[in-house]
């Protein structure tokens, strides 16, 4: 399920629950009911507070509860989240060689990271496209903790398993651990840390945006990690998965009511909000860490160096410039989606939309896609194609809402 149908989803189902009393909704179409469907361990929790139930990745995921999609983005902003993000695939690389390993298949600099440290990085295949984005931590020297897309989970491991055959059989010393046994909670929001403080002993304001630590929370040993994917201050959470729905009820109950449960839905506007991608959308196999305006994420020693997969692509864009870049996009009339043409003012193609939809918080439509390079400085006014027809618009620096991240002063 791409993003831009997410939002799309969500607002079909809050418009048939309100005539649920004229025509019943139907299961098959929009809740989960395949055997085949993984279930986190909050399924049952989810189910017994409203959740409305969807296929996504090979899950049966929430995409709302029973308030909208619009307020529970608006709540994320002004109170905060909890979200069920168990489908994601987290794992530990260990051993002597295994910072040296990983760094074969991503644009960071792992070496450079101090213990305890983490960054966003790309995993490139051969022509520098992106095979996955992913969060990774440098727990310490011998030891790296990272967490992969659900939908990409089956191909980043074969991917993975595939390269750290031939680097063992040269002598590496790496090993792995997926974590199957663990649950991923996502809390954010302004009152991620007040409320997640009254469950730990640790001092949270000592850990900041980017930085990790295994510590107790409710009585269970958890991996946390400063980061999210709203653009608000939050922790993703890695809990024993028999302990997960005692984390999310006493997180909820800690909040007094504030921080609510949220669906997929809002999840998508958030990030759409805070101008980041989503692999399948905005970033793909063809679309490069430097096309996709991720630049920051290569290393500074990693570009003087290489030694990734795709590193001469990646180099030379670099050095040249990348033919097409990731731009954001204001637009009237309908909300673009995903694949809308974008013209110049002459009805010339430029671009493509590839994440779009309605901004709860600024209250106007937003997007992002590509355009040819050139065309893509801030203000450029556009044509974005909506079902045929050409709607006003124009190029604007993301992220749309100022990020929060909570950062040393």
């Amino acid at each position: 399920m791409r993003g831009g149908s997410l939002w799309q989803l969500g607002q079909s189902i809050t418009r048939r629950l309100a005539q649920s009393d004229k025509k019943p909704l139907s299961p098959r179409r929009y809740f989960a009911s395949g055997a085949d469907l993984k279930k986190t361990a909050l399924y049952d929790f989810h189910v017994a507070h409203g959740g409305k139930m969807v296929p996504f990745a090979g899950w049966s995921m929430p995409i709302q509860y029973k308030d909208s999609i619009i307020d529970s983005t608006v709540n994320c902003r002004v109170n905060g989240s909890l979200f069920d993000v168990a489908h994601m695939c987290g794992l530990s690389l260990k051993g002597k060689d295994c910072v040296p390993f990983l760094e074969t298949l991503v644009v960071a600099d792992v070496a450079g990271l101090a213990p305890g440290t983490g960054s966003l990085t790309v995993f490139t295949n051969e022509k520098g496209g992106a095979i996955d984005d992913s969060v990774i931590t440098k727990v310490t020297d011998e030891h790296i903790y990272l967490v992969v897309n659900a939908g990409c989970r089956d191909k980043d491991l074969a991917h993975i398993e595939e390269h750290m055959k031939a680097f063992k059989s040269k002598g590496g010393d790496v090993s792995w651990h997926i974590h199957d046994e663990r649950s991923l909670l996502a809390l954010q929001g302004p009152l991620a840390a007040p409320v997640l403080q009254h469950l730990t002993k640790e001092d949270l304001s000592k850990l900041y945006f980017g930085q990790f630590q295994i510590l107790d929370i409710n009585g269970s040993t958890c991996f946390l990690t400063r980061t999210g994917y709203t653009g608000e201050d939050g922790f993703e959470i890695s809990v024993p998965s028999e302990h997960a729905v005692d984390l999310a009820k006493a997180i909820l109950e800690k909040s007094e009511g504030k921080v609510r449960l949220t669906g997929l839905g809002a999840r998508d506007s958030l990030r759409l909000e805070a101008g980041l991608c989503l692999y399948g959308n905005d970033m793909e196999q063809h679309i490069t860490p430097v096309e996709a305006g991720l630049t920051w994420a290569i290393g500074k020693r990693r570009r003087a160096e290489g030694g990734f997969l795709g590193a001469d692509v990646i180099l030379k864009q670099l050095q040249d410039g990348p033919t097409i870049r990731r731009v954001g996009f204001f637009s009237s009339g309908p909300p673009a989606r995903s694949h809308s043409e974008v013209h110049d003012e002459s009805g010339n193609k430029i671009g493509e939309i590839t994440s779009g939809g309605f901004s709860p918080n600024l209250k106007k439509n937003i997007a992002m896609g590509y355009v040819k390079s050139g065309q893509h400085k801030n203000g450029t006014k556009v044509k974005i194609l909506v079902r045929g027809k050409p709607y006003e618009g124009n190029i604007t620096k993301m992220p749309f809402v100022a990020t929060k991240y909570y950062k040393p002063t």
